[in-house]
């Protein structure tokens, strides 16, 4: 049995009628200017170990070209560096999130080695077998079609080649459970107000990651997709999952 990706369904303005990609787009253009502020104070900063995590995961394969999607303004890529690459491209769709992530890497001196570029998880510009790791944090909820940038992602790495996503999850146990639903649905959304002039940034947040299928029914979707060796590490009783996977 497929599952299904409610997510999909999920948009960040309810008052507009074109596709989800281009809503996501501009609700992160939107949202750019206040983006790392925000995140690192929602997240209290857990989410930088979050990423540590994820490299040390996939450090053992010493991969050399890499592929962060859904970029953001860079701090995946950035963490990615500790695997010592020869090259990141760091892709988006969000202009205004990539100049940020172009700030960021011009004053680290890192432009030789990331390349902050546009980039669309179901239409990837990079030829079959091109990558040796594909990382993406907390992106694919937004994706229009899952199965779709899923099956790019995979076209574009090597065979054996890793993808690792970090994605919010659903708490299952209590307190945790209980904490992060009053934290999601009331805190987030309070605190995405007062800083962000985009209102709905912080309401889609905790929707789309209520409808992602997580854990179990995520792992099916990627194999069903055509990946192997798929793994879960849960993350702070459960509020994020790591995801690993092979081609």
């Amino acid at each position: 049995m497929e599952v299904s990706n409610l997510a999909e369904e999920v948009k960040p303005y309810k008052d507009r009628e074109d596709n989800k990609k281009q809503q996501v787009a501009d609700m992160f253009d939107n949202i750019a200017h206040k983006y790392d502020f925000l995140n690192h104070l929602l997240s209290l900063g857990i989410d930088k170990g979050w990423r540590k995590k994820a490299i040390k995961m996939v450090a053992p394969r010493k991969p050399k070209r890499i592929l962060d999607l859904a970029t953001g303004t860079g701090d995946f890529a950035f963490e990615a560096l500790r695997l010592n690459p020869d090259r990141i491209e760091a892709a988006d769709i969000s202009e205004g999130m990539l100049d940020i992530g172009r700030q960021k890497n011009k004053k680290r001196g890192k432009t030789e080695l990331i390349n902050f570029v546009y980039g669309d998880s179901e239409n990837l510009n990079y030829g079959d077998n091109y990558f040796d790791l594909i990382t993406i944090g907390f992106g694919v909820r937004n994706f229009e079609n899952l199965k779709a940038g899923l099956a790019e992602m995979r076209r574009v790495i090597k065979p054996q080649g890793q993808v690792c996503i970090i994605e919010f999850s659903k708490p299952r146990s209590f307190p945790m459970k209980q904490l992060f639903g009053i934290y999601s649905k009331v805190v987030l959304p309070v605190i995405g107000r007062l800083f962000s002039k985009d209102k709905s940034a912080y309401t889609y947040l905790p929707e789309s990651s209520a409808a992602f299928p997580d854990g179990e029914e995520f792992i099916q979707i990627m194999n069903e997709v055509g990946y192997s060796k798929t793994i879960e590490k849960r993350l702070t009783g459960g509020i994020a999952t790591i995801y690993l996977a092979e081609k």
